[in-house]
């Protein structure tokens, strides 16, 4: 019985030991954390302009309706759609062939007047002779005179007539009423115009210089009145620049020029207007663009990728790597964006660097590793983790 006992102790032992043997050689400790790798770009600040970003459509600064003032058929079309045109150039050609026929009428009334009123002043000085020698009433003569002044006036009339005549003839040749350019003619020839209605026939716009519209809220437009940079311009003169569907900038800048004095109810914002020079006639009425609005510049600003930046209910911030390898938060103001990077300015350095990717992976206090930036052609002697401003760095590996 003993015997059986001793063996069952040394088999336990033996067992104990075989599990003891399989455990890992750190098995009883608590596993490293491992440090979270972050991109980041040093920061530089720099002069950069107080500039804001809005979506405007183009107008023409005069647009002009060419309508049929007279009614007839359209004969002929003068002149080459999409051209340009001078004033009083010859657009299109109506028959006048009716109007003609009234300006000769017209002609027939006036010679017909002038001969009843040439009588009636020969009758009204006649009379007047034969009431000096008593021989006639002083209601003859008054009736004489009478007729001589009515004549007289009838005579007026039918110049007027003729007149308002040869300037519907006239009206039968539609000439462009504003230097720019004519579009699209709206009616063919052989068309029955001006009947009853003044009949557009085409338009012709002046596209040099062209107007930008846009709209802003009033606390914007507050802002770019009274602009927080020293010594800028006054909004009038507040630089405007353009960039092209295709995201090519247009070589000419412009001005602001009107601002409504109302607010829209509909959309809470201010109409503002733009004249921008257009000698090529390559902006055209109706496209959407990009505006710039550049009032002034920031003298001591961060231009960064739109990743660095993040948000809380305090505002605007960026995390930092500091020299100790530490995650440290700064607090920025956002003076908005070019076109891929912020425009900020706050507590922050020359040289700081700034993570702009694998934000999600640290918080302030935290320890982080700063990612290796990727074999590039840069000369020799040029930083290899620092980024030009507003440059987007590698994103981390993910280790």
């Amino acid at each position: 019985m003993r015997s059986k006992l001793l063996r069952g102790i040394a088999l336990g032992a033996a067992m104990a030991l075989v599990a003891g043997c399989d455990k890992p050689a750190g098995a009883g400790k608590a596993a490293a954390k491992p440090i979270p790798e972050v991109a980041v770009v040093t920061a530089h600040p720099q002069a950069v302009p107080n500039t804001r970003e809005l979506v405007g459509r183009l107008a023409a600064t005069r647009s002009a309706q060419v309508r049929a003032r007279v009614a007839g058929v359209l004969l002929e079309r003068v002149y080459t759609e999409g051209t340009d045109v001078k004033p009083g150039q010859v657009l299109f050609r109506i028959d006048p062939a009716r109007l003609q026929a009234q300006v000769n009428a017209q002609e027939a009334a006036l010679v017909r007047a002038e001969a009843d009123a040439a009588n009636a002043a020969l009758t009204a000085k006649r009379y007047s002779e034969l009431r000096d020698k008593k021989t006639l009433s002083q209601q003859d003569l008054d009736t004489a005179q009478a007729a001589e002044r009515t004549t007289a006036a009838a005579v007026k009339q039918a110049r007027a007539n003729l007149d308002a005549a040869r300037l519907d003839l006239g009206y039968a040749t539609v000439t462009a009423p504003i230097a720019g350019r004519a579009g699209r003619a709206l009616v063919t020839e052989g068309t029955l115009v001006g009947q009853g209605e003044a009949t557009l026939l085409t338009t012709v716009d002046r596209i040099d210089p062209i107007y930008v519209n846009f709209s802003q809220s009033p606390a914007e437009l507050a802002a770019l009145r009274k602009p927080a940079t020293p010594g800028a311009k006054p909004i009038a003169e507040t630089q405007v620049e353009v960039v092209l569907p295709d995201g090519s900038p247009y070589p000419h800048s412009g001005t602001l020029d009107f601002s409504d004095l109302a607010v829209d109810p509909n959309t809470g914002a201010l109409s503002l207007r733009a004249t921008l020079p257009n000698p090529d006639k390559t902006l055209l009425p109706g496209m959407f663009v990009t505006l710039r609005l550049t009032q002034g510049q920031l003298d001591q600003a961060f231009l960064l990728p739109q990743p660095a930046l993040a948000r809380d209910i305090q505002g605007a911030y960026l995390l930092v790597v500091d020299s100790n390898n530490k995650v440290v938060q700064r607090r920025v103001v956002s003076h908005g964006m070019t076109r891929k990077d912020w425009i900020l300015t706050g507590d922050l350095k020359d040289g700081d660097q700034v993570i702009v990717a694998g934000l999600q992976k640290v918080k302030p206090g935290d320890e982080a590793r700063i990612a290796p930036a990727p074999a590039s052609d840069k000369p020799k002697g040029q930083a290899a983790a620092t980024a030009a401003p507003g440059s987007t760095a590698t994103p981390p590996s993910g280790k």
